[in-house]
């Protein structure tokens, strides 16, 4: 059975992401979403909620199942029997940095392949960080953003800004 794992922060879970989970589902059997614990970055939403709202977006996929982890990918790949890791690029700005992190993942896990796999173009400008800051500033998220979440990330991000100028007039 051909198992990959697509990991990523999906702080939240952009179009762009789904148009790499779409693509991945028709290529691997079982397609794992994980949502990776960086303790270096401060996430708008806390693991379980993130790995909600995947859950939520992905159901269409019968394929496609999600978890989360703080430790190294390749770790849970072996454990899940992956062998293969899918990244999504935008363009490329993504690609050094993707090919650098798929080496690294060689060096720690030889027999696991790297596959990448671009978003929809119309979906490679979008980041969640970009999402972020649009729904921080009020703008209309829906065509970067699955409809699902859009709610969630309008309500977090305002809030988020507010308690940030609040702390600034401190």
């Amino acid at each position: 059975m051909r198992v990959a794992l697509y990991a990523g922060t999906f702080d939240p879970i952009t179009r762009g992401h789904l148009s790499v989970v779409e693509r991945a589902a028709r290529l691997f059997e079982r397609l794992v979403v994980v949502v990776a614990v960086n303790p270096d970055k401060q996430p708008l939403f806390s693991t379980e909620e993130r790995v909600d709202m995947i859950r939520e977006v992905v159901a269409p996929f019968r394929n496609v199942e999600t978890t989360c982890t703080g430790g190294y990918i390749v770790h849970l790949a072996a454990a899940c029997e992956a062998r293969y890791l899918v990244r999504g690029v935008r363009g490329h700005t993504d690609v050094e940095g993707e090919i650098a992190l798929a080496n690294m993942n060689h060096d720690l896990a030889p027999d696991i392949e790297t596959v990448f796999i671009p978003a929809h173009p119309e979906l490679s400008e979008v980041s969640s960080s970009k999402l972020k800051e649009l729904a921080a500033r009020g703008m209309d998220v829906s065509r970067y953003c699955p409809a699902e979440i859009v709610e969630r990330l309008n309500r977090r991000a305002v809030a988020g800004a507010l308690a940030k100028e609040e702390g600034a007039h401190v």
